[in-house]
């Protein structure tokens, strides 16, 4: 729709965009029979039906729209209406209006006169009603469905629910109503839009100057209906449900034929020339303050470029003095970190000087240890060499049994002294045997020592190595004697 200058500038522009459809509501009435010809207007308008009698279809008719002005100031021109007097056929049927909830749909649509009787001819009557027929959907396989149409029906029945027409347009004029019940017709322009933040619709008294001011609808299109509980439709204005037109010889506008536009213009020329007038100095302020602007403009967008340039600089200079600073810091952080790899380099130095000295202590002792079991130096240097890799658990527990074996022989050597000078040397052969006995019982003794403190699985290479060299000591050292 077309928004004029004046509108804008009266804030009504957003109104008359989004304000581009209408709706009222009609009781839902019942399709009946006819009895007599002698029935009132609004039987026979229930009596008609197209396609009757299907035993899926819940059948309704309702007055769509009639011609004329109606209480919220909106005007269904006759020629405007009678075009469109045909739109309404084929369109949707819904719940509440709500597009994804269809319940039925319009099959047709028809004019009649004020007293009910249909107008099937192509001449335009001055005066009429549009006649929707529609049918609701009342077979359902779904139980809920089912039973919520049936509930529906019945209250429809009784009178609870309302049929909601709606319509777009493509826009309007401006009706006018004198005093003395003249009415009409002014065309929407640039020069009348002053009269658009006038219209009740927008949010006006709907008069102006004496005159009633309504919106006559411009280029209507019939666009559906809906099942509704209350006269109510977010998107449009509704009319008071149960006297949707109200018509009366001082109220209903009768438009003549032709360009509709008012006979009478002396009001409009008047108000065109105060319109002028107030243009012109409008224009002649618009140049002076568009002149004070620039200067101001001016003068504080330079102020502004200043103040920027400033603020810009003093950033620059924050991170110039950042900058520095990270340099400062990784340069103080690269020399910690130089004296820290320094002293871990030294520090390792030194862990590996005192493991070994500590390690040659060890040895120091262990070597004593042989000597005093009376190994000469060769003998234990060859021993220690073996028993290096073993722990100093495992090399005393070797040790002790050595000095124990050493004990024994000691006892036995003294004994066989002894008894060879009293027995026959043959005897020796026994005292020999003896030794050796004994010499297995300390070996067994050390491998039983041995197993006990080296029993990990990932250690038995390391135990055989030990056992074959002690083995190799006492037949060397002990035995051989």
């Amino acid at each position: 729709m077309k928004i004029y200058p004046q509108e804008i500038k009266d804030g009504v522009s957003e109104l008359v965009q989004s304000s581009a459809s209408v709706a009222y509501c009609m009781p839902a009435s019942l399709c009946e029979e006819i009895e007599s010809e002698t029935q009132k207007a609004g039987d026979k308008i229930k009596a008609e039906s197209a396609n009757p009698k299907q035993i899926d279809l819940y059948y309704l008719k309702s007055c769509l729209v009639s011609t004329g002005w109606n209480k919220n100031d909106d005007v269904f021109d006759s020629a405007q209406t009678w075009a469109a007097r045909n739109t309404p056929e084929d369109k949707q049927f819904n719940f509440m209006h709500d597009e994804n909830d269809i319940i039925g749909h319009i099959t047709g649509s028809y004019v009649v006169d004020r007293e009910g009787n249909r107008i099937d001819s192509e001449i335009q009557p001055p005066e009429f009603d549009i006649i929707t027929e529609a049918v609701l959907y009342n077979s359902w396989t779904d139980p809920e469905n089912r039973q919520r149409m049936s509930q529906i029906i019945a209250e429809i029945e009784e009178g609870k629910w309302f049929v909601s027409m709606e319509c777009l347009f493509a826009g309007f004029d401006y009706a006018l109503l004198d005093g003395n019940g003249k009415a009409s017709l002014l065309e929407r322009n640039e020069g009348s839009a002053f009269l658009t933040k006038h219209l009740r619709a927008y949010g006006g008294s709907g008069e102006y100057e004496g005159y009633k001011i309504g919106r006559s609808l411009r280029d209507i299109s019939f666009s559906g209906k809906g099942l509704v509980s209350k006269p109510a439709n977010p998107r449009s204005v509704i009319l008071d449900a149960s006297r949707a037109f109200s018509y009366n010889d001082s109220v209903l506008v009768n438009f003549p034929k032709g360009d509709n536009v008012m006979s009478d213009v002396t009001l409009l020329e008047t108000q065109i020339a105060d319109l002028r007038s107030e243009l012109a100095s409008a224009k002649e302020d618009n140049e002076t303050l568009r002149s004070q602007l620039e200067a101001a403009s001016a003068k504080e967008i330079g102020e502004a470029i200043a103040k920027l340039e400033a603020t810009v600089a003093e950033k620059d200079a924050t991170i110039k003095s950042l900058e520095a600073s990270v340099v400062e810091k990784e340069a103080a952080y690269q020399e910690v970190f130089t004296a820290l790899e320094a002293k871990d380099a030294d520090m390792k130095e030194k862990m590996e000087e005192l493991q070994k000295m500590k390690k040659e202590e060890n040895m120091r002792k262990r070597m004593a240890s042989l000597l005093d079991l009376g190994l000469e130096t060769e003998e234990a240097e060859e021993s220690l060499a073996s028993y290096e890799d073993l722990d100093d658990a495992t090399f005393e527990t070797i040790l002790a049994a050595m000095n124990k074996m050493k004990k024994k022989v000691g006892v036995k050597k003294e004994e066989e002294d002894e008894e060879a000078r009293m027995k026959p040397k043959a005897e020796e052969v026994t005292d020999e045997a003896e030794a050796e006995e004994a010499a297995e019982e300390a070996l067994a003794e050390v491998e039983t020592t041995e197993a006990t403190l080296v029993d990990a699985s990932d250690e038995q290479d390391e135990l055989a190595a030990t056992r074959a060299s002690v083995a190799e000591w006492l037949e060397n050292n002990v035995l051989s004697k």
